[in-house]
């Protein structure tokens, strides 16, 4: 495909440098001659240049998205046609020729940006074909993604980006970025800190060519807080938010936008441990209960140990019971082996009676 292009950018340049030679050398004065050989060989070759640069741009269009655009052109010319003929008898008579010509380029002008606009705003929702186009209602289209401020200093955002689960859906509002130049000119130097790191995090995105990052300058001027003002957005956008901060969770059931936490989507795609399985774990404070030790697995999982307390600081093979799921991720509960196995059915500390609520097993 890209030798393809090439061929053609080249085809291209050749015959433009030599058709503005050919027009240098009929109508400039002086025939062929040096000048006006190198003006038409500079001419050709800008034109070319400018050209080829502006279908560069075009890449990510489609044919589709192309017979929208000429659809909507030809709806505006219409409606500028209307118009026009309404206001021909009331204002337009009487005016001069001089008059005319900028009332009407005015009239095609706006009237063709709106259809067009229109008509690509509208494409999901028209419901017949035309030639080399099919137009229909995309009842499982996916939605875009919001960035939440909090994201961008967590440097996962980046990892999660190359896999592709989020190319060409990635949003970040233009008054986030601004109020992240604020705070990297803060006084505060771990505000400041963090703000450059939220910077550098987001340049490193948009070096991603597949991902497709996308701004949007949509604002909310009339309101303050910054998540209100981004649920609005979501909401007027139509889209999902991401973030990392827990809090938001709860916010998202109230206000029925989903927001996808990162910490979630992390403890989902942890490896599962299965009851009976043998873990090593390394102890390292004093559990609620009596006799129970804590330790956390590479990834934060929080471990409890039954019998860990004996061991505070060491790394023991430990037997897991089960397993409890939490809105801040997974605990673990385990019994502790000794060398020669399993503690036996004397020493086998039970869970606390409460199993049910994690936050019985936090250390003191």
């Amino acid at each position: 495909m890209k030798s393809s292009i090439s061929f053609i950018q080249t085809i291209f340049t050749i015959i433009t440098i030599l058709f503005s030679i050919s027009f240098s050398i009929s109508y400039f004065e002086g025939g062929l001659n040096l000048i006006n050989f190198a003006l038409g060989l500079l001419g050709g070759a800008i034109f070319a240049a400018l050209l080829i640069g502006f279908g560069s741009t075009l890449k990510k269009f489609n044919l589709r998205e192309f017979n929208i655009a000429i659809l909507g052109l030809f709806f505006g010319f219409l409606l500028g046609k209307s118009i026009l003929f309404l206001l021909n008898g009331v204002l337009v008579e009487g005016l001069s020729q001089n008059l005319k010509m900028p009332i009407h380029f005015i009239t095609y002008l706006i009237t063709s940006y709106l259809g067009m606009l229109l008509t690509l705003r509208a494409s999901e929702e028209i419901h017949f074909c035309i030639p080399f186009v099919e137009f229909k209602q995309n009842n499982r289209k996916k939605k875009d993604i919001l960035v939440d401020l909090s994201i961008v200093t967590d440097s996962r955002i980046i990892d999660l980006a190359t896999t592709g689960l989020l190319d060409q859906h990635l949003i970040i509002p233009r008054f986030a970025l601004k109020e992240l130049y604020i705070q990297a000119e803060s006084v505060d130097e771990q505000t400041k800190l963090r703000a450059k790191r939220s910077l550098e995090v987001i340049k490193k995105l948009e070096c991603l060519t597949t991902l497709d990052l996308r701004y949007t300058e949509t604002d909310f001027p009339e309101i303050k807080d910054s998540m209100s003002k981004l649920i609005h957005l979501a909401r007027f956008l139509d889209t999902h938010i991401i973030t990392s901060d827990i809090n938001r969770i709860q916010q998202s059931s109230i206000e029925g936008i989903r927001i996808i936490n990162i910490h979630m989507l992390s403890n989902a795609l942890k490896p599962i441990t299965q009851a009976g399985e043998s873990i090593s774990i390394k102890i390292q404070r004093y559990g609620k209960e009596a006799r129970q030790g804590v330790g956390y697995l590479e990834d934060g999982t929080m471990v409890v140990v039954n019998g860990g307390a004996e061991f505070i600081g060491e790394t023991i093979k430990a037997h897991v019971l089960s397993v409890k799921h939490t809105s801040s991720g997974r605990m673990i509960f385990c019994n502790a082996a000794d060398e020669t196995g399993l503690l036996s059915d004397e020493e086998d500390l039970p869970l606390a009676p409460n199993v049910d609520s994690p936050k019985s097993y936090f250390a003191l």
